[in-house]
């Protein structure tokens, strides 16, 4: 298995894994979500080590191609790979793209964003999506098979007392008595009803841990700068996680360090199709407003046994329904089929 990716990054990759990954001074300066300067220069470069690598090494089974930007990038060479190009949507562009643009940019930004969701999906040989909010939506115009495939997680080992003690004390809360959201600001993640919900429940600690640049304006919610082992820890203290996105079509990866935790979890409907009101989340209305959100952090946050038995059913969703074996054997059945039809 060989990985294609920007010349930046962090973390040990398997040792089993290839990597091929563009010059460092030739990849975007951010790992930030959404365009950038740099991108289009890098996924030039891409196109190019992946045909040059395709040519030494023999054509790939099948070239799984994460976002928008990487599958218009694989699409563009394949005539040159003789491999099927699986489209590995995270999203749907359409509901996110307008979350990096100036707000009188929106309606143009979304129907760019619905072009390209519809040009990708009809010319990839197959689509992976990763809920039925995006199977549905990309369906309708794909031209291959579209499987859906969750993320998956392998649990860890819980953080140490030690430090979940720090990381609390850090943020300024205490153990098993706040509400969390883990992650980056961006606009796409629809923290404004957070803000509000915080507003309008101010006896709520509300704790936002992010590694980004960026804050949220006002004061109802605490933002904390974390590494990604203090948010773990963050998570693992929390009575609460909360994810505010409103934005359907993916599945929100802090969704399953939520599950992992055993945390009550706090979300909206169609946002996460693995997880059941009432059974392993308390899921709102994929459009209520923020009182409605207010309502359900402040019942969780009083009802520590209902969010224990949320918590737990959470857990439960992650270890039957995100284990990486079996979503690794449906991913390559999926590419099988896919060769066998080509």
């Amino acid at each position: 298995m060989t990985l294609f990716c920007y010349g930046n990054g962090s973390g040990e990759p398997p040792p089993d894994l290839e990597i091929v990954a563009t010059p460092r001074r030739l990849s975007p300066r951010t790992l930030r979500a959404g365009p950038s300067p740099g991108k289009p220069l890098a996924d030039a470069m891409l196109a190019q080590r992946l045909v040059a690598t395709s040519g030494r090494s023999g054509s790939f089974d099948a070239v799984l191609a994460h976002n928008g930007e990487a599958a218009l990038t694989a699409l563009l060479v394949r005539p040159l790979l003789r491999s099927p190009v699986v489209y590995v949507a995270h999203t749907l562009l359409r509901n996110e793209l307008d979350a990096y643009v100036p707000r009188p940019l929106a309606g143009v930004t979304r129907r760019f964003g619905d072009a390209v969701d519809r040009g990708v999906a009809a010319r990839a040989n197959g689509v992976i999506a990763l809920c039925m909010d995006a199977a549905r939506s990309l369906g309708r115009y794909a031209g291959g098979p579209v499987e859906v495939i969750p993320p998956g997680l392998d649990p860890r080992a819980a953080p140490s007392d030690e430090e979940i003690a720090a990381a609390c004390l850090r943020a300024g809360v205490e153990r098993d008595a706040f509400v969390l959201y883990t992650g980056n600001v961006d606009r796409y993640q629809d923290l404004d009803a957070l803000v509000e919900a915080a507003r309008l429940a101010p006896e709520l600690p509300i704790v936002v841990a992010t590694h980004g640049e960026r804050s949220l304006p006002g004061d109802s919610v605490r933002c904390v700068r974390t590494t990604p082992d203090e948010a773990r820890a963050l998570t693992h203290a929390c009575r609460v996680a909360v994810a505010p996105r409103a934005r359907a079509g993916g599945f929100p990866v802090k969704l399953l360090n939520y599950m992992e935790a055993g945390r009550a979890i706090v979300a909206r409907h169609g946002i996460a199709d693995t997880l059941v009101h009432g059974r392993s989340a308390w899921l709102i209305r994929l459009e209520a407003p923020a009182s409605e959100l207010a309502t359900a952090l402040r019942m969780l946050t009083a009802d520590a046994d209902l969010a224990a038995r949320l918590g737990a059913g959470a857990r439960r969703a992650l270890e039957t329904r995100h284990d990486w074996p079996s979503l690794a054997r449906r991913t390559l059945d999926f590419v099988a089929s896919l060769r066998a039809a080509a």
